[in-house]
C-alpha cells in the first residue's frame, strides 16, 4: 500500500491511499473516528483494516488535486544518521567508527512531496541528501537487531536538506539541519510488505535535472536493523516515528566546485521500490 498524508481541496487534513491511476481514496472520511491520523492508524496496528476498507474505496480524488504532506506530519522522532555509506564519510574526512552518528530533526523543519523547500536567508550552502527513511509501526524499547524490521511499518524517501556554514557553527549538527521547511518526506509510506528488503534497494538525487547521488542501499555501514536497535537502545521507539538512514557520497559540499541548491531549482530523491519525491526551492 501507499499511504499519504494530505490536506484536500477544501484544506482540510485527512490521510488514505494511493490507487492505480494516481486516485486518492480518502479513507479518514470512513475510518477517521477511529484513527484521525496515519500515526494513530500505525499505533493501533490496523494496517489490515486500512487495506480492507481501501479495497472497497474508490479513489475520489486525483492526487494533482492534494496537498501532499511528509507521510507521518508529526513524528515524536525523527532521528536521522549521519555518514552511514563509506563514499560519503571518506569524502567529509572522517574517521571510521563503531557505532553510528545520529542527530535529530524536527517536523516543522520538513515538508512534503510538491511543497517548496526554503532556502535560509543566512545562508549560501543549502545543500541536498538523498536518503531512505524508515516509519516504524510497533513500539520498542532495546529492540534486537534480528527483530528489527517486524517493528517497520514502512519506507518513505528523504531529502534532509543541510545548511552547512550552520551545521559547522557547533559541534553538533542540530543548527544546520533544522531551519524551518529545509527538507522533505514522502511522497508515501510504502508499506513493508512490498518492501522485501530494504538493504537491496537503488537511490538516486537529482538536482536541477543532474544525478548527483547514486548508490545501493546495500552500501550503508550499518544497516537499518542495526540501526532500529541501536536508536531504541537509548529511547523508545514508537509508531510513526522515522529513521533517517544517512546519504551516499556525492554531496555538493564536498564536490569541487560546490554544487549547493539554489533557489528556482528542483531536487529529486527516487528510489526503486519506495517513491520519487521532488521539490522546488523558494527564497525565504
Amino acid at each position: 500500500m501507499r499511504l499519504i498524508s494530505f490536506l484536500g481541496p477544501d484544506g482540510r487534513p485527512a490521510w488514505g491511499l494511493v490507487q492505480p491511476g494516481e486516485r486518492v481514496a480518502d479513507l479518514s472520511a470512513t475510518l477517521g473516528a477511529r484513527y484521525p491520523t496515519l500515526r494513530d492508524v500505525l499505533a493501533a496496528d490496523a494496517l489490515d483494516e486500512v487495506a480492507a476498507a481501501a479495497a472497497s474505496t474508490e479513489g475520489a480524488l486525483a492526487l494533482a488535486q492534494v496537498t501532499l504532506l511528509p507521510p507521518v506530519p508529526e513524528p515524536r522522532r525523527i532521528l536521522c544518521a549521519g555518514v552511514n555509506y563509506e563514499e560519503h564519510r571518506i569524502e567529509t574526512g572522517r574517521d571510521a567508527t563503531v557505532d553510528p552518528t545520529i542527530f535529530t530533526r524536527y517536523p516543522s523543519s520538513l515538508v512534503g512531496h510538491g511543497q517548496p523547500l526554503i532556502k535560509p536567508r543566512e545562508s549560501d550552502a543549502f545543500d541536498y541528501e538523498g536518503e531512505l527513511a524508515v516509519v516504524i509501526g510497533k513500539a520498542g524499547r532495546r529492540i534486537a537487531a534480528a527483530d528489527a524490521l517486524d517493528h517497520v511499518a514502512g519506507y518513505t524517501c528523504f531529502m534532509d536538506g543541510s545548511v552547512r556554514d550552520w551545521q559547522r557553527k557547533t559541534s553538533q549538527f542540530t543548527p544546520g539541519k533544522n531551519f524551518e521547511a529545509s527538507g522533505s518526506a514522502g511522497p508515501w509510506l510504502v508499506t513493508s510488505d512490498e518492501v522485501p528488503d530494504p538493504q537491496a534497494l537503488q537511490l538516486r538525487t537529482i538536482v536541477d535535472g543532474e544525478v548527483l547521488q547514486e548508490a545501493g542501499t546495500d552500501l550503508m555501514i550499518v544497516p537499518i536493523a542495526e540501526l532500529i536497535a541501536f536508536c531504541s537502545t537509548f529511547t523508545t521507539l514508537e509508531p510513526g516515528d522515522v529513521i533517517a538512514t544517512g546519504t551516499p557520497g556525492g554531496v555538493g559540499d564536498r564536490r569541487n566546485p560546490k554544487r549547493y541548491l539554489t533557489v528556482g531549482g528542483t531536487v529529486v530523491v527516487d528510489i526503486s521500490g519506495v517513491g520519487r519525491l521532488e521539490n522546488t526551492v523558494a527564497s525565504d
